[in-house]
């Protein structure tokens, strides 16, 4: 279950984390700080998110 959830993590994490930056970029932060925090939680969300997804793929495959 590991492996599948690295794999989940590619795609989730860099979706979360373009969402963020895109979500600051809208707000009207346009500097590079925001911008950068904006992806880092994006990509800190994305780990429990990651783990929900592999484990209902995992139970249910």
């Amino acid at each position: 279950m590991l492996r599948m959830a690295l794999i989940f993590h590619l795609f989730i994490g860099s979706t979360l984390a373009g969402i963020g930056v895109i979500a600051a970029l809208v707000s009207g932060y346009d500097t590079l700080v925001p911008i950068l925090i904006a992806a880092l939680i994006g990509f800190v969300v994305s780990f429990p998110v990651t783990w929900l997804v592999a484990k209902a793929v995992y139970e249910n495959g």
